[in-house]
């Protein structure tokens, strides 16, 4: 069953072009950059995109920053919601079930699927950003520290707190982000799985993934909310920037998985519970 799911996913045209817009936004922004020379100054615009100038090899990291608020979001939304409405919507639903297939091995095999989704999406976009940027920026070699310039030798970049980050453990960072990345985005694609088993309609499952993400952004920063704001969905998306200090400040992180394994459980158990109840007649 879980086969067959990948199959179906890997097979469908939107899957791809997603993987595809989610790629080209940031190579377009490389362009732009490496173009004019003019990126944003520290503190402002993507998360390392200040930075990419000197050294494209931290130019993932800040493709990842760009696509995460919203992008990343729309894609997992559309390709969740389609998962179970859209075979309700052509009717293939009643069939499937008609077969001995378990109502919950589907619905498992569904968010494999999706998880195979997002992690591809976050790695598509990390290797594809690194080529870019490496090409667009080169591998830098010098990074500087109180003001005085220091050669950094080849492969290594600075980290968020000042030290250099060699080449390897680069590589076991970048690793932890698309793994932390990829179960942020599967919160959504769990989400979604439970909206598209209330609907006959994708379009109305996404939506409703991204009313919740909207919901969750908007409560954030509003102080009547702070008993609730750190089990947001949303709360903890910019906790793997912590990955690229040095040391690695692991506690954000932690607890943000945490809060991301909580809500894969919940979406995904309400889902089951629902389509279990459930007389498909679609």
């Amino acid at each position: 069953m879980i086969g067959v799911e990948l199959a179906l996913m890997l097979r469908r045209r939107r899957v791809w072009m997603c993987w595809a817009l989610l790629c080209a936004l940031p190579a377009l922004v490389a362009v732009l950059v490496s173009a004019t020379g003019l990126a944003p100054p520290p503190g402002r615009g993507a998360a390392f995109l200040s930075a990419v100038t000197t050294n494209g090899q931290i130019f993932p990291a800040a493709a990842l920053a760009l696509v995460l608020p919203v992008f990343l979001p729309i894609t997992v939304a559309v390709v969740a919601g389609d998962t179970v409405a859209g075979e309700a919507s052509t009717g293939m639903l009643r069939y499937l079930l008609v077969r001995p297939v378990g109502r919950l091995r589907m619905l498992f095999a569904k968010l494999v699927s999706v998880a195979a989704f997002v992690l591809l999406a976050v790695a598509f976009v990390t290797v594809t950003s690194y080529v870019v940027g490496i090409a667009a920026f080169g591998f830098g070699g010098t990074t500087t520290s109180g003001g005085t310039a220091a050669v950094t030798g080849f492969g290594a970049v600075p980290s968020l707190s000042g030290p250099v980050i060699e080449p390897v453990d680069l590589l076991t960072r970048t690793l932890l982000t698309v793994g932390y990345l990829g179960l942020c985005m599967l919160t959504l694609g769990a989400i979604g799985i439970f909206f598209s088993t209330l609907t006959d309609s994708p379009l109305a499952a996404a939506l409703g993934v991204l009313a919740v993400v909207v919901t969750s952004a908007s409560l954030q920063p509003l102080e009547a909310a702070g008993a609730v704001e750190q089990f947001l969905p949303t709360a903890h998306w910019l906790a793997w920037i912590d990955l690229f200090r040095d040391p690695i400040l692991y506690t954000a992180v932690d607890r943000g998985a945490l809060v991301q394994l909580g809500w894969i459980l919940v979406a995904f158990g309400a889902a089951w519970a629902n389509l279990a109840t459930k007389d498909v007649t679609s």
